[in-house]
């Protein structure tokens, strides 16, 4: 992290300035962090200490509910800052994030259960996120069903399965699980709250974003009353209509990489502007060969950028589209991941050798940024969706 901030032309009020400057600021305290839990793969709980600590966890939570109830340009906007100082807190706190967004505008829950959640938030500090991903059906997004089986007991139900990439799984009090309905052709999400019979067991050991915390969940008859079964809502139980968000809320994702990326940038335009080699005259900034690679890397990153803030400002402004905006929100996530991707090979091959080295930050941002390949919607089903989208166009020409 550098303590001079460039202008940022996408804050464009005084809240988005201020909501900026407290993402800064954690970031800060990230960057100082990272190296060490990505050596080892720890979680860090500190980091979560210091967003609970300064209210960053209830800002998605509606107002009525003591929260901030920023909009997903805001949530964009953190996001991709805090990811700045450190890519894997990031993206693990904007799940939570996210699907505190995304709960509020689309309502999926009974109104008096996600009331009692949002205060947990906000006065204690909980956090959410969602395990549906299992080793037998892979991504969620591909339609498997799960094998986390949930069966119909007196008062609720029993829930038996493993749930792996379970982000925030070490710090979680709360998660929602998907699972199979026992004896019948439909499946659920209950909200589950950590209790006996649930374990967590440490197999995240990865070649990127290692301290996201993303093990495998574990959970072996455990209880779930009936008012947590949160797909199961009655219409009468709602104090609001169930919407169809367009899965805005996922920009989060792109945001995340893009910080990452918008880190490798600043680290290597400031490494060429300061490495003198007693072969040249002045810095290697001076090279048209290092020129071409920065500009190129700032063309990727402001295209990227634009896309993903018009997107963003889009969903906000005309609540009516965001269910036909999903494709636009894939699309923003597949050319911010891979742009982000190659910005950072750009800042490596500025950097040149020192950049493999591990005392510096660069092959930490390389291995991180690689991961965004494998979050949801993935490359081939954005491409197709956008090739649907074409052919339909075309046919009601």
């Amino acid at each position: 992290m550098t303590e001079r901030r460039t202008l940022d032309y996408f804050i464009r009020n005084e809240k988005e300035a201020e909501l900026a400057a407290l993402a800064d600021r954690l970031a800060e305290g990230f960057a100082s962090r990272a190296a060490a839990h990505d050596a080892d793969g720890s979680f860090p709980f500190e980091n979560f200490e210091e967003m609970k600590k300064s209210g960053f966890l209830k800002l998605a939570v509606p107002k009525e509910y003591g929260g901030d109830e920023i909009g997903l340009y805001e949530l964009a906007l953190v996001q991709e800052r805090l990811a700045r100082g450190d890519g894997s807190s990031a993206l693990s706190v904007g799940w939570h994030m996210g699907h505190m967004l995304h709960y509020r505008i689309a309502r999926p829950w009974p109104e008096s259960l996600f009331e009692w959640f949002c205060s947990e938030v906000v006065t204690k500090g909980a956090m959410i996120n969602s395990f549906a991903s299992e080793r037998a059906t892979g991504s969620p997004s591909r339609g498997g069903k799960p094998q986390t089986v949930a069966e119909k007991v007196d008062g609720g139900w029993l829930l038996t399965g493993r749930k792996t990439y379970s982000t925030l799984s070490p710090i979680l009090e709360h998660f929602i699980v998907s699972a199979a309905i026992a004896d019948e052709e439909r499946n659920g999400e209950f909200l589950v709250t950590r209790s006996p019979g649930i374990t967590i067991e440490e197999t995240w050991n990865t070649l990127g974003m290692r301290s996201t915390g993303s093990h495998d969940l574990v959970l072996d008859r455990v209880f779930v009353p009936d008012h947590a079964f949160v797909s199961q809502a009655a219409e009468t139980e709602r104090k609001y209509p169930k919407q169809n968000d367009g899965g805005g809320w996922m920009l989060f994702i792109p945001a995340c990489y893009l910080g990452i990326a918008w880190a490798a940038k600043d680290f290597a335009v400031r490494y060429a502007k300061q490495y003198r080699p007693n072969s040249l005259p002045g810095p290697i900034s001076d090279l048209p060969n290092v020129q071409q690679l920065i500009g190129s890397m700032e063309v990727e990153l402001t295209t990227a950028r634009h896309l993903l803030y018009s997107v963003a400002a889009r969903w906000d402004e005309q609540p009516e589209a965001r269910s036909a905006l999903k494709t636009e929100c894939g699309i923003v996530k597949h050319v911010a991941t891979n742009h982000a991707i190659q910005v950072v090979d750009k800042a490596m091959r500025i950097v040149g050798g020192a950049s493999l080295s591990r005392a510096l930050p660069l092959e930490r941002m390389y291995r991180d940024v690689r991961a965004g390949l494998h979050n949801p919607p993935m490359d081939d089903v954005v491409i197709k969706n956008a090739a649907l989208r074409a052919i339909a166009e075309q046919e009601s020409s």
